[in-house]
């Protein structure tokens, strides 16, 4: 994978999608059983006001695992693209990496999805941020030079790398990052 990474013009919220927008119920593949989060229509809303763009960065090792396969996966995303468009909101691209090897450039917590997602779409890193619910979003978007906010909405017990802040929702998290002015 060869990634430019010359800085762009535009900020981005990366977010993780299981545990962060959507409830995290294991390996979604069932597009009826996606739920949002309360408050992630709005945060969304908040963050595309300010100008970010909206990216989604998940792992789905569930493909490699044989548990789902990409088609499934996209209708996940289209059923979540749904449910967000229905309350007035939106994301700019998903990306996800479908592997389970460990060491995978595109598998976070390393940074290879946040990286592809800013050559792509002229993402400015040095005002964006990474929302996640686990330890490896935190340590992917720290790898990618990035503050990175942990949400409290997933199922996990937090384990890992220190947050740069710690929230109970999206909402909060947005809160947190537009006060900064990231």
């Amino acid at each position: 994978m060869i990634v430019n990474l010359k800085e762009g013009t535009l900020p981005a919220v990366f977010l993780d999608r299981d545990g962060t927008l959507i409830e995290d119920t294991g390996y979604v593949k069932d597009p009826s059983s996606v739920r949002l989060l309360p408050t992630v229509a709005e945060a969304l809303r908040r963050f595309e006001a300010a100008g970010f763009l909206r990216i989604v960065i998940t792992n789905q090792s569930g493909i490699a695992r044989g548990l789902l396969n990409e088609d499934e996966v996209r209708e996940v995303e289209r059923r979540l693209l749904t449910l967000l468009a229905e309350r007035g909101a939106s994301v700019n691209a998903t990306y996800f990496c479908p592997h389970f090897e460990s060491g995978c450039l595109c598998r976070k917590p390393l940074p290879g999805l946040i990286f592809t997602a800013s050559a792509e779409h002229a993402i400015d890193l040095s005002r964006s941020v990474m929302i996640g619910d686990r330890s490896i979003d935190i340590e992917a978007g720290h790898a990618a030079g990035i503050p990175a906010v942990l949400v409290t909405t997933g199922p996990y017990a937090y384990q890992g790398a220190l947050p740069d802040a710690t929230v109970p929702s999206l909402i909060e998290a947005a809160e947190w990052i537009l006060a900064r002015g990231l």
